[in-house]
């Protein structure tokens, strides 16, 4: 295959679906999306049949535990997919919308429309999901779409890929609004990210390695977070079993997710009664604790516990591993996360009004929590229906990346024959 050639056929038809996209009703999305939903409820077994292969061959290759959980097609999983499209379907429309309309002394009116971004192309790892996510957003918002996912996950894809044509097709829309690259050759992420002709923006979903390939190599704008260095800090006024169960959720809940708890950071005065009872619990799922010369004192006798390096701070497990740190207040837990953090999620356990807001202003990251697991910060729970990713960047996106994140905005103008004097 000529991959440069291909990938060039692939922009042209993304393009022109995008034109078809960015004037379709609303009414026509919608009924495209309920089509795919129901669709995947249908072939739900011939979904978890491609998915069996993509695993297969995966545990063959000595895939990580955390991407074989991330590859895995659940059923709960394929239920979860179709909800969220349905979730989607229920949302209002954002393209089209205008809004800031403002009367200037010279008699126009000025005010904003959103409209949607255009081409957008998705490269994500073993993560079947993302297809269905990123498909229905870009459905819903008006855009057309190109999605790479890994190579682990090929035979799901494209299967997944087939229900979403189907669906376009069904409710009169261009087929071509989503596309998935056929090959696994790598070479077409090089193509895919450098074709700002084609494509408006690249929203990469992987591992450290790809992300950073990507800001070096790409010439087309990118919504992106490196990696999910995410903390919980149990502030000494804390509810004990308020944090008992909001940091065993965080930690363990799922271990390849980048909203996991990777560092829990414990104020002294309480160090001593909720380290060994959270102990108790990580003791359960073997997660290996790596403390601070204060923790490994309270953690004497954990079966799991090693000396945390300067290196854990920012480390991104992904695993049953979490390095903990006693601080001396909250100033402190602030400064060790502003410095550590990869600004993704960070959250805070307090009854104290006043800290808890202290953290919500002063914590520079993209989702900050009061009492809550950080494994909460995704599109679906907050309300998005999906996510397309999560973004720790400051410019357009941040945080999950729901239908606004996918569009901007143009001024537009009503007159009445107004001229500039």
């Amino acid at each position: 295959m000529d991959i440069k050639q291909y990938m060039k056929e692939v922009g042209l038809r993304a393009r022109k679906a995008s034109r078809a996209m960015a004037k379709a009703d609303t009414a026509a999305k919608n009924q495209a999306l309920l089509f795919i939903a129901a669709a995947i409820r249908r072939e739900a077994d011939t979904l978890r049949a491609a998915n069996q292969r993509d695993l297969e061959a995966a545990r063959a290759n000595g895939l990580a535990p955390a991407l074989l959980d991330r590859l895995t097609l659940s059923d709960k999983a394929i239920a979860t997919m179709a909800e969220g499209l349905e979730q989607i379907v229920a949302l209002p429309d954002p393209i089209g919308e205008i809004s800031n309309m403002k009367y200037r002394p010279t008699g126009i009116q000025v005010g904003q429309m959103r409209v949607p971004l255009g081409v957008i192309g998705i490269i994500y790892e073993a993560r079947p999901n993302v297809t269905v996510d990123a498909a229905g957003l870009c459905i819903k918002s008006g855009n057309a779409t190109i999605l790479r996912g890994g190579s682990e996950a090929i035979h799901c894809n494209q299967a997944l890929a087939k229900l979403v044509n189907e669906g376009l097709a069904a409710a009169g829309l261009p087929a071509d609004a989503v596309q998935i690259v056929e090959t696994t050759d790598r070479a077409a992420v090089g193509e895919l990210i450098t074709m700002p002709q084609y494509v408006d923006v690249i929203v990469p979903r992987g591992g450290k390695g790809l992300i950073e390939r990507l800001m070096h190599e790409a010439t087309v704008p990118m919504i992106k977070h490196l990696d999910g260095i995410c903390h919980v800090y149990i502030d000494d006024k804390a509810d004990l079993k308020k944090a008992l169960d909001i940091c065993f959720n965080a930690k363990c809940h799922r271990y390849g997710t980048c909203n996991t708890m990777e560092t829990l950071l414990v104020a002294r005065s309480i160090a001593a009664a909720v380290l060994p009872e959270l102990a108790k619990l990580y003791a359960t799922k073997e997660v290996e604790l790596r403390g601070d010369d204060e923790a490994r004192a309270i953690l004497q006798g954990y079966p799991h516990l090693a000396s945390a390096t300067e290196e854990d701070w920012s480390t991104e497990y992904l695993a049953a591993i979490l390095s903990v740190k006693i601080v001396g207040s909250l100033d402190e837990a602030i400064d060790h996360i502003n410095t550590y953090s990869s600004q993704h999620t960070d959250a805070i356990v307090t009854e104290d009004y006043t800290r808890a807001m202290r953290f919500l202003r002063e914590v520079d990251s993209a989702s900050v929590m009061i009492n809550a697991s950080t494994r909460f910060a995704d599109g679906f729970e907050y309300g998005l229906g999906a996510e397309i990713g999560i973004s720790n960047d400051k410019l357009h996106a941040r945080g999950p990346v729901g239908l606004d994140g996918l569009t901007s905005l143009k001024y537009v103008v009503f007159g009445h024959g107004e001229v500039r004097a």
